[in-house]
């Protein structure tokens, strides 16, 4: 177990085999898949979009599929032809075609997931277009120096298994300018970035028959409403604390500043936590100490009209303690305070829950998927209303493009053959000229010589291939294949 624990999606969710989930390569023979089909993932994933047209369903389909076949290019370099490139372009400027109209049926699919227990990881990213690019509606990014818009994804994941099914809500949101002199009280009557939280939350709803989500967020919901919205949609959460001079009631209705509760909190165990280098940082292994204990949150004085209307009295938690003992020198150690609707009453209780926390990281691979697999924030249309549209797009593209990539991390030494079709394994064969065997390749071997294509070096310094060189090859790799189809369909042909 641990923050930098890398854990994915076994094959078969990766294959789209599983009909509750959605196809990311394609056509099914008997239980199994043929070939990769871009074409059959697009339609699976955007056909049942709601347009005001079914030809602009049709155009969504073939942009997506193109988007698929090179995810990182601009539209000009993934459409093929100028017509194609201008029907693009007529689709992202219909009224029509929205953000929530082009993402809502892969949000629906997601979220009519089978019975257990599923983490819903939630964050914020943000989208930063530049600020010398003329693109109309966009709003301040960064220290306001930058325009674009926040990006809120909840990213749904299986809990044992930590299987990536898809994305359950999204949310866009502009930032304006604070009122200078503002007051608690006008503070709460404005919409607040913070209420995003909530919003997502309450769009998700409460789970399926026998199905439990668990809303895992860091400190930028740690906000009384965010527990309130959880309660309401019958959802359990793991949140981060930020605010540690918060007022809680211990069990014994004591009014104290949460960091002085968790003073009182005795040692339950002690676990370590493998972590990777990271830049300037060697890998080292931590000792973590793990207390924990129940307290209530109260309501504060200044409510929102939101927790005025709603007057849930105070909230039952846990509270878990997670601290490093004897951090290197020069090292930050380890500090994790976490609020959980769940019960904690034994330490085996207390980590499972930070496990849950642990997992915040697969939401932050699908960011660097967005921005970097997708480049999201390198489009070149002039308007925020058509990024929109194209954004979601993108999103449910990059969630494809994340469970490609641990693919090769859930089930590393599995024969690549069961799951790259044959054709695939040849024009890898042929473009890696070194590459001898092909029959025994496994699914790791299989992923590090496709980035191998993009110029992944795979020396034993260089760790797990990044997404530059993975789509590079990816790329590449796809070229050779649609080269090496339509050579045998001109030979059939003649």
């Amino acid at each position: 177990m641990g923050a930098d624990q890398e854990v994915g999606l076994n094959c078969a969710d990766v294959l789209g085999l599983r009909k509750s989930a959605f196809v990311v390569f394609g056509t099914e023979v008997s239980g199994m898949v043929s070939h990769v089909d871009s074409g059959a993932w697009a339609e699976e994933q955007f056909g049942r979009c709601q347009l005001g047209d079914q030809r602009r369903t049709k155009r969504l389909v073939k942009v997506a599929a193109q988007v698929a076949n090179r995810p990182a290019g601009s539209l000009p370099e993934q459409t093929a032809k100028w017509g194609d490139l201008k029907a693009a372009y007529r689709l992202f400027e219909a009224d029509d075609v929205t953000f929530e109209a082009v993402a809502t049926p892969h949000w629906e699919n997601t979220r009519r997931c089978g019975p257990g227990r599923y983490l819903v990881i939630g964050d914020t990213t943000e989208l930063d277009f530049g600020k010398h690019r003329d693109i109309e509606g966009l709003g301040p990014t960064g220290n306001g120096s930058g325009r674009g818009f926040l990006l809120h994804n909840a990213m749904l994941v299986e809990a044992q298994t930590k299987s990536i099914v898809g994305l359950a809500g999204q949310a866009i949101h502009y930032r304006k300018s604070v009122p200078k002199k503002e007051n608690a009280r006008r503070k709460l009557k404005r919409r607040r970035e913070s209420e995003v939280w909530g919003r997502v939350i309450d769009d998700i709803g409460p789970p399926p028959a026998g199905a439990q989500f668990i809303h895992v967020f860091d400190r930028g919901a740690d906000n009384i409403e965010v527990f309130c919205h959880l309660r309401q949609q019958r959802c359990g959460g793991v949140i981060r604390a930020a605010q540690l001079t918060r007022k809680i009631l211990t069990p014994e209705g004591q009014t104290l500043p949460l960091s002085e509760y968790l003073k009182t909190l005795p040692l339950a165990g002690t676990y370590e936590l493998e972590l990777r280098a990271r830049p300037g940082q060697a890998a080292r292994t931590a000792k973590l100490e793990v207390r924990f204990g129940p307290l209530s949150m109260p309501m504060p004085r200044h409510k929102s009209p939101y927790l005025k209307s709603f007057n849930p009295g105070t909230i039952a938690l846990h509270v878990i303690h997670v601290r490093e003992v004897n951090a290197p020198k020069g090292v930050k150690p380890i500090a994790w305070v976490l609020y959980t609707t769940l019960p904690v009453k034994t330490f085996e209780d207390a980590w499972q829950v930070v496990e849950y926390y642990e997992s915040r990281w697969l939401v932050e691979e699908l960011h660097k998927a967005m921005k970097s697999g997708c480049g999201m924030t390198s489009r070149q249309l002039k308007t925020s209303a058509r990024l929109e549209p194209l954004v979601a797009l993108l999103s449910v593209e990059a969630v494809r493009l994340l469970q490609l990539k641990t693919m090769a991390r859930r089930e590393p030494n599995r024969p690549a053959r069961s799951i790259v079709p044959p054709l695939w394994l040849k024009m890898l064969q042929l473009a890696r000229k070194n590459l001898h065997r092909i029959h025994d390749l496994t699914i790791r071997e299989f992923y590090r010589e496709v980035a191998k294509l993009g110029g992944f070096l795979g020396r034993k310094s260089d760790g797990e291939p990044g997404w530059i060189t993975i789509w590079r090859g990816w790329e590449k790799l796809h070229t050779l294949v649609q080269g090496a189809e339509l050579a045998a369909k001109l030979e059939k042909s003649g």
